[in-house]
């Protein structure tokens, strides 16, 4: 394992997006790091008096002789002397299995990196190496909860709390959730300093926030900034929509919190952009109400659900705006619904666009995933969708993520080959599907195994032929198929291309 100050980027222009908690267990970051993962805790924390609101504060004169002006500059000395008490260090120490004659960690720019390289034997005697990390996490209830980031404390065999007054005490991992990066700890401590949790939807943009953690094992530092942007996307594989921050964070700075002037959390700093692993002013935290719900998932069922609506979305640009004649490009274009999904049952159809949730405007794509990023198992949402030049509303009972296809919907999607393992999962084009890529017939390949995948067939893709004969259903497929004996070729159309693509069969 590297330690996340080591992260170099690939390319002068390219951004890598980097943990940043120093040593992270489990592996190196590389150009694109991205560990999320959910926790939540029952215990609420008491009430703390939140800090008096700044006092105004004289701006020196611009020209000298003329009167002072008087701004509001925010005074975080309150906060940082207060809830910097129940902000902590967190040390954690694992192992990873190794070569006995492993090259020595250095960088592939080194001018000796392939000359050691060249004695390196990944099949040689393997051993375990101790390899350890830091973070930072914060107390959310008297008897010793902590919330930190789920990539803090992965693949950690020991772990190590260090408290504001000096105290160390082993932790216990309670649970984490890598969907969204959050991790819940119990120490054995009790009438312990906490800190209130605040509301990430409230925040604006520009409002003052500050941070309290462990930069590169510096404890108790403090750094402020303000929020440069709320319900950020990033890319990677979570949905959770981050609070974009210019505050100074720095690997160790992981799972520590970010608090608003009122001296309330209001997200806990996860992630940064940057071409060298260090701060360069795009911080990233995860709104407290996610961590608060996973918290409270783990804290009182020991593990954690996700809610699944059951759909595939992109973006919705000005052409697609101007095709399904919306006044602007907002919303979620849906490109699929699972089958037997909630969306299929709510009465969701390919070429929708999700407008809005519950209310709640979807402006951008990731809007959706990220509004039911907070939802659960069970939720009822209100969807309103842009169908036909109108808004419908469907209401729709948000599923399980964690659950798949009953087997025998499953072995009736895929039996589209009669065992000759062609590996296509299909189904008719939707007429909106028709209508948006002009393909007059085909079928939408939902899933790719086996030779077809191998042969470089992907989900998304449209079937339009096979073997030169147009087909519009499962069972032509299935029949042409069966009729081939060593393999078949698929006319597919991939976005604006059409390319076949040859399939062994036998």
């Amino acid at each position: 394992m590297q330690n996340e100050g080591a992260v170099t980027a690939i390319t002068a222009k390219r951004l890598t997006l980097a943990l940043c908690a120093a040593g992270v267990l489990g592996g190196a970051v590389g150009a694109i790091a991205v560990n999320h993962n959910n926790a939540t805790a029952q215990a609420t924390p008491p009430a703390v008096a939140a800090a008096p609101a700044p006092a105004p504060v004289q701006a020196p004169a611009a020209v000298a002789g003329a009167p002072a002006a008087t701004v509001t500059l925010p005074d975080f000395t309150r906060i940082a002397k207060q809830n910097g008490k129940a902000v902590v260090n967190i040390r954690v120490m694992g192992t990873t299995r190794t070569s006995t004659n492993a090259m020595p960690q250095m960088d592939p720019r080194h001018p000796f990196y392939e000359f050691f390289r060249q004695f390196q034997d990944p099949r040689g005697p393997q051993r375990d190496t101790p390899v350890f990390g830091a973070g930072s996490g914060f107390i959310v209830s008297p008897d010793g909860v902590i919330l930190t980031n789920a990539h803090v404390v992965k693949g950690a065999s020991e772990v190590t709390v260090k408290l504001a007054d000096r105290r160390e005490f082993r932790a216990k991992v309670l649970g984490s959730d890598a969907a969204t990066d959050v991790a819940v700890l119990k120490i054995d401590a009790k009438n312990l300093p906490t800190v209130p949790l605040g509301n990430a939807r409230n925040l604006q943009t520009g409002e003052w926030v500050l941070a309290i953690g462990s930069p590169f094992g510096l404890e108790s530092t403090v750094t402020a900034g303000v929020v440069s942007a709320t319900g950020r996307s990033l890319p990677s594989d979570t949905n959770v929509q981050f609070i974009q921050t210019d505050v100074a964070v720095n690997p160790g700075n992981s799972g520590g919190p970010l608090f608003n002037t009122r001296g309330e959390v209001v997200g806990i700093n996860s992630q940064i952009y940057s071409q060298t692993g260090g701060y360069q002013g795009l911080s990233f935290a995860i709104p407290i109400e996610v961590a608060s719900r996973i918290k409270d998932q783990i804290m009182t069922t020991g593990k954690v659900e996700h809610a699944k609506l059951g759909i595939s979305i992109q973006d919705v640009n000005q052409g697609f705006a101007d095709s399904f004649n919306l006044d602007s490009p907002e919303g979620a274009l849906v490109a699929n619904v699972e089958r037997g999904s909630p969306a299929e049952k709510a009465g969701l159809k390919a070429g929708d666009i999700v407008r809005k949730v519950n209310g709640q405007p979807i402006i951008g794509s990731g809007d959706l995933p990220g509004t039911l990023a907070v939802a659960k198992p069970g939720d009822k949402v209100a969807l309103d969708v842009w169908r036909d030049g109108k808004i419908v509303r469907l209401n729709a009972t948000l599923g399980n993520a964690a659950d798949r296809a009953a087997p025998s919907e499953r072995e009736e999607l895929a039996a589209a080959d009669k065992g000759a393992k062609l590996g296509l999962v299909l189904r008719p084009l939707e007429p909106s599907e028709r209508r948006q890529s002009g393909i007059a017939s085909g079928l939408v390949i939902e899933d790719a195994r086996g030779a077809a995948e191998l042969a470089g067939v992907a989900p998304g893709d449209v079937l339009l032929s096979v073997n030169g004969k147009p087909v519009t259903s499962v069972e032509q497929v299935r029949d042409m198929v069966g009729k081939s004996s060593k393999s078949v070729a698929l006319l597919i159309q991939r976005g604006n291309d059409r390319i076949f693509i040859p399939v062994r069969i036998g």
